[in-house]
């Protein structure tokens, strides 16, 4: 690519528009934006919208436009949903943990909870999710420990206080409004699957406009959080002990979504657990109908160096024949970091030896650099020959620019 070839082809438009409200929706409304937009299509029938998500919005947005969108229809979105997933793992023979679909209130999910324990007495915790949650808000965590034996004469009342007292993992959310959008939106309960060792990788599918399903790639999705349900990041490739399983899981998710209809990128959520034969077994917990937090840190590994995913070994190569493997965070966040510009920011990439090197194809590359002023937060993306690499330039690259963004330090005060 020559890149002034490139940027003649790049038109960015701004809607000067700074509200909490879909983009989608702020140029439908705008009708000169519109034509500006349709001038600038030189072929519709050569041309399509890729959206991060496809809702009835981008739709609209796609048919004022004259072009087709590369995404799911939105009649299809109930698959993308907490219960809509379950059921479709549930027809699909994928394993999924012990719960219940379809809750619509605090009573529904006590009744829930019961049968739950009903068929595992030793159930220890369990997750409560709302239908629409992102990224683990909307989850929330109930103690399940010293209650009255299942059945007995109590148990409901007592069931129904753990419900009131549930751990939001999202600390600003308020009982109240958590049961109002549970009675509004719906929502599941699951078990909380645990285990000595634990994992939580994801696979990344598409389905082509002629309903082919490709095997895109898997992450190793990096949590936290109060209970370890946030996206914090990831690394990718997942670790082959068990990559080939979720990937043999996430087919058969794959299959059915085609044969619905459903068109462009997916993931699908696990948890793995390593049973007492130290084999690992994936649990399916949740379905992505949309771009998520994996799919640009792999976009950019593509692009920067030219290399493909191997399904069959899990591993992603170089033309040149290196592997390569990188550690991505969805953002690094510090009030320190305000204190830099993008300008400072390339300068402490490459005074350091950070900046992402062509030749070597290893190093870092930054995202989201337009919050770093305002909101002190950013993204990266480290790349190395193999995952050591890649997680040393990582924290590496954490240090380094938290350092740099600190104050300096107080003068000694001088000797009397």
């Amino acid at each position: 690519m020559i890149p002034a070839q490139a940027r003649r082809r790049l038109h960015m438009v701004a809607v000067h528009d700074g509200s909490p409200r879909p983009l989608a929706a702020k140029v439908l409304e705008r009708p000169r934006l519109l034509a500006g937009l349709r001038a600038l299509i030189p072929d519709p029938s050569r041309c399509h919208l890729v959206p991060y998500s496809t809702t009835a919005l981008e739709r609209d947005l796609a048919l004022t436009l004259g072009v087709p969108v590369y995404g799911t229809d939105p009649r299809l979105l109930a698959f993308g949903t907490k219960s809509g997933c379950r059921r479709l793992f549930a027809e699909a023979g994928v394993r999924h943990p012990l719960g219940h679909e379809g809750l619509t209130g605090p009573e529904s999910v006590v009744d829930a909870l019961a049968s739950m324990r009903s068929a595992r007495p030793d159930l220890a915790q369990a997750i409560v999710k709302l239908n629409e949650g992102v990224s683990g808000r909307g989850n929330a965590l109930v103690d399940l420990r010293d209650l009255p034996a299942p059945a007995a004469g109590d148990e409901a009342t007592t069931l129904r206080d753990r419900v009131d007292r549930m751990a939001f993992e999202h600390a600003d959310t308020r009982l109240e409004d958590y049961l109002a959008k549970l009675e509004r939106d719906g929502g599941i309960v699951e078990e909380r699957v645990t285990g000595s060792a634990l994992r939580s990788p994801s696979v990344q599918l598409r389905v082509t406009p002629p309903g082919d399903v490709e095997l895109l790639s898997t992450h190793d999705q990096l949590l936290g959080g109060p209970s370890g349900q946030s996206y914090l990041g990831c690394r990718f490739p997942a670790d082959p002990e068990y990559a080939e399983a979720i990937t043999r899981e996430a087919a058969k998710v794959g299959a059915r979504l085609a044969r619905e209809g459903v068109l462009g990128r997916f993931a699908i959520d696990f948890v793995t657990v390593r049973d007492e034969h130290g084999r690992w077994e994936p649990y399916a917990i949740e379905l992505n109908l949309r771009k998520g937090g994996t799919t640009h840190p792999f976009l950019t590994l593509q692009f920067l160096t030219d290399g493909a995913y191997d399904a069959v070994t899990g591993m992603f190569t170089a033309p040149s024949g290196r592997e390569k493997h990188l550690v991505a965070t969805d953002h690094l966040e510090s009030d320190l970091l305000r204190g830099l510009t993008v300008d400072d920011l390339f300068d402490i990439a490459v005074t350091s030896g950070l900046h992402f090197d062509q030749a070597r194809q290893t190093g870092v590359v930054f995202h989201m650099m337009g919050s770093l002023t305002e909101l002190g937060r950013l993204g990266l993306t480290a790349v190395g020959d193999e995952s050591g690499q890649a997680e040393a330039t990582f924290q590496r690259a954490e240090r380094v620019l938290l350092e740099a963004a600190a104050p300096p330090p107080e003068p000694a005060l001088p000797l009397v």
